[in-house]
């Protein structure tokens, strides 16, 4: 059973993103329209990490969705605004004939998205993107981290903690690394 909107009669397709600050690992989107009820759904970043994982689960067995990845590589290409148009669209032509509500302020030129601030907080269906997105992505931060134990990912999931910072200090910048986000202690030209 989809929940439909009241107002125009179609589905609604949550959806928010994880990674956009990091510098390392990717950007990943997820579109959720939820088929059945899943309790205790909210903003991605206020649960554990055992509830999310046990959360994304629930989300896959009652709904249909949609995830987008980008790699560092893509973010450091494309720009994080155009991975975010396109990740948009994605979602936009495997989730069809909903109305969609994208957590935050901006559409990135994408037609027919509404957006809201703290969606992922109010709203199921983007709470669930949200976990999607978050878990897809701790997963592969995690994987990332036996690969490259030195940077310690398992900890700080890429963002730009003191201890990563550090590492990077040490060790410079490995593939997953993002080239275009400026690390002062690395001493790098800006490119602006």
């Amino acid at each position: 059973m989809l929940f439909m909107d009241k107002r125009t009669g179609k589905p609604l397709c949550g959806i928010d993103e994880a990674g956009r600050g990091p510098i390392a690992g990717s950007l990943v989107m997820a579109g959720v329209v939820l088929t059945g009820r899943v309790e205790g759904l909210m903003d991605s970043k206020k649960l554990t990490e055992k509830r999310r994982e046990a959360l994304f689960d629930l989300i896959i067995e009652n709904s249909r969705y949609h995830i987008v990845s980008f790699s560092a590589q893509q973010v450091d290409t494309l720009g994080i605004s155009r991975c975010l148009r396109q990740g948009l669209q994605a979602i936009q032509q495997h989730l069809c004939e909903c109305d969609y509500l994208f957590d935050g302020n901006s559409t990135f030129g994408v037609d027919k998205i509404t957006t809201m601030v703290k969606a992922d907080d109010k709203v199921p269906e983007v709470s669930a993107a949200s976990i999607l997105a978050k878990v897809t992505r701790d997963r592969e931060m995690l994987e990332f981290a036996k690969k490259y134990p030195e940077y310690g990912f398992e900890k700080h999931k890429g963002y730009g903690t003191k201890a990563h910072i550090e590492a990077l200090a040490k060790y410079e910048r490995c593939e997953i690394h993002r080239s275009t986000f400026r690390i002062k202690v690395l001493d790098e030209p800006t490119l602006f």
